[in-house]
């Protein structure tokens, strides 16, 4: 009788917490809608629409290739040079943090919770305001944005590879411990080998992020294609918008494929 009477009791608390969740949804958007002021389309928005679909679709294809001066593929590369760069320097850079977040390299857990708390908060900086404070420092241009993606790298591939570490089988370091092995050696035949695939595929992983994230950056002035993407928006000149916005989903889509091709075969 007890275990009968305790269904209905029971389909009745999830209706109640359904119909709790559903008003807070609700709740939440009239809020939002509320608090928002929604001023509507512009008189001049159907031209200007009339005009940038016009030229979106007659791309600048003279842009590709322009011999004497800036052209869409000098700026790609320029791009995947800012990714490639700081992706090499944030996987060289994150690897002693990694190892000070990681919980099975330390017998104290304040250790690896403080290796956690800076990563976090490397991370918690975006690329954009990473970018603008290396603009200031070291002038506008690519090496800002490889600072910025650098360093912000760090945080993310250090979190990663932490718990690549984390995740490892400590058979093999505690065998090696048993018979005298020092710290070095355990770390040459016993760890890297293990995290070395996950790490390889982290790296990548993030590199694809790179991409993407340099053609912010040059928006701002570090760089890459968005530094011509911004005048050309600003000019309105949309020919030239559609042809560097055509090279930049090409070169992230053919990244992603070999990426992707890379890490299955790794992992």
């Amino acid at each position: 009788m007890l275990k009968g009477s305790e269904k209905p009791v029971s389909a009745s608390r999830s209706r109640t917490y359904s119909i709790m969740g559903w008003v807070i949804v609700l709740a939440l958007l009239v809020w939002s809608l509320t608090g928002l002021e929604l001023t509507g389309f512009q008189p001049t928005t159907g031209v200007l629409m009339k005009s940038m679909m016009t030229g979106l679709l007659h791309p600048d294809w003279a842009y590709v290739y322009i011999p004497e001066g800036e052209d869409l593929l000098r700026s790609l590369l320029e791009t995947l040079s800012i990714s490639y760069l700081g992706n090499f320097v944030s996987a060289i850079v994150c690897l002693p943090f990694a190892f000070w977040a990681a919980a099975n390299m330390s017998r104290r857990r304040a250790v690896s919770g403080s290796g956690k708390l800076f990563l976090s908060v490397v991370r918690t900086i975006p690329e954009v305001i990473m970018a603008l404070i290396f603009i200031k420092s070291v002038g506008p241009g690519a090496f800002a944005g490889v600072m910025a993606l650098g360093l912000h790298s760090v945080g993310m591939l250090g979190k990663l590879y932490a718990e690549a570490i984390e995740n490892m089988d400590m058979g093999p370091t505690e065998a090696m411990t048993a018979v005298g092995a020092n710290i070095w050696q355990k770390m040459a035949f016993a760890v890297v080998p293990q995290v070395i695939p996950d790490f390889i595929s982290y790296t990548l992983y993030r590199f694809e992020i790179n991409v993407r994230s340099a053609t912010l950056l040059g928006i701002i002035g570090a760089g890459g294609i968005g530094t011509p993407l911004i005048f050309a928006l600003n000019a309105r000149q949309w020919p030239r918008v559609a042809i560097i916005l055509i090279g930049i989903i090409v070169t992230i889509s053919i990244i992603d494929y070999i990426s992707g091709e890379l890490r299955k075969r790794i992992v």
